[in-house]
């Protein structure tokens, strides 16, 4: 059995084609000479959500669905409406205030997916599936992601932020601090002073005199490593869900590059008026974008700010990694 190998594309394909097989993890593991572990893992890893529904099916998934009589919940005030709600095609599951999705248990047990199962064909409920080319890219996703910018989470970035700043702005140096606060710090002195150039931090390099005199290196700028759990609660899907449920208007949240290294653009479009805003900024960091909101906090106040940014739609750049930030006032 090999130890410590990455599973490559081929192995990710015979996966999906042995579940489809109906063969179990175990013989799996043991055809592609890995651990039955190492094969768990990757199908829990990477399989994917999805709403697939049979055409000929009702799209009920409601656990009560076959012992409900509830009627009329569309308003259908017909005398002649004899029908219960729960086989009608009107979805009586974003209707009903009694709805409870039914979950399938064979997606908490082996092999975790609908891949092969016998009643995928007449199954109404949730299902996941394992594709080999979606796993394949989100691995090699994961395998550059871990390999480039720095890697801390927005949290640990506010707390160095809150503890290095205020005192490099007052003219101690990164040493002195780090010498005189030993036990508040888990990084290098060295990848403190990249975060500072990088404009990880409020902090900046003008505030530190000697690092001004010294010649920059010809390196690439260190990136902000994209903390995905800063996504939690803010996806797409759940930005959908919360405008069909609320009355508000949504600002798009974008960054405009010019010359690579050079100023870029925030802007803030307003689609219910088709009103632009656009700031320049010096570094395309998630710093730059939080000064910006905050002055415009403090121009228009907190009832003002509040009306017109009731949500912000944006994408995963980077620049964008530190929603708790623009959510707070703190």
């Amino acid at each position: 059995m090999t130890k410590n190998k990455h599973l490559t594309n081929e192995e990710r394909k015979q996966i999906e084609q042995l579940l489809r097989e109906n063969v179990s993890i175990k013989k799996i593991a043991q055809k592609l000479g890995k651990s039955t572990s190492t094969i768990s893992r990757e199908i829990r890893a990477h399989a994917l959500d999805t709403i697939k529904w049979p055409s000929y099916r009702v799209h009920n998934n409601c656990v009560k669905r076959t012992d409900c009589n509830i009627q009329y919940l569309c308003g259908d005030e017909k005398p002649n409406c004899t029908k219960r709600c729960s086989p009608c095609r009107n979805l009586c599951n974003t209707l009903c205030k009694h709805y409870d999705e039914e979950l399938c248990y064979k997606l908490h047990e082996p092999p975790y997916v609908c891949n092969g199962c016998s009643f995928e064909y007449q199954c109404v409920l949730h299902k996941k599936y394992y594709f080999n080319k979606k796993a394949h890219d989100a691995y090699r996703e994961t395998l550059v992601e871990s390999r480039t910018g720095a890697n801390i989470t927005e949290d640990e970035i506010q707390r160095l932020d809150a503890l290095v700043s205020p005192l490099v702005r007052r003219g101690q140096s990164v040493h002195h601090i780090i010498v005189n606060n030993p036990d508040q710090f888990d990084v290098s002195e060295k990848s403190i002073y990249r975060y500072i150039d990088a404009g990880l931090l409020q902090a900046r390099n003008i505030d530190m005199p000697r690092v001004c005199r010294i010649k920059p290196r010809k390196s690439k700028p260190v990136a902000h490593k994209v903390d995905k759990k800063c996504r939690i609660g803010r996806t797409y899907p759940e930005f959908k869900n919360f405008m069909e449920s609320n009355d508000v208007h949504a600002v798009e949240m974008d960054t405009v590059l010019g010359r690579i290294g050079g100023k870029v653009l925030l802007t803030l479009m307003f689609k219910s008026c088709d009103f632009m805003l656009a700031f320049i900024r010096d570094h395309n960091t998630s710093q730059s974008v939080i000064d910006i909101f905050n002055s415009i906090y403090q121009l228009l106040g907190v009832d003002c700010f509040r009306k017109m940014f009731p949500v912000i739609l944006t994408d995963n750049g980077s620049e964008f990694s530190n929603p708790k930030a623009l959510e707070s006032d703190a």
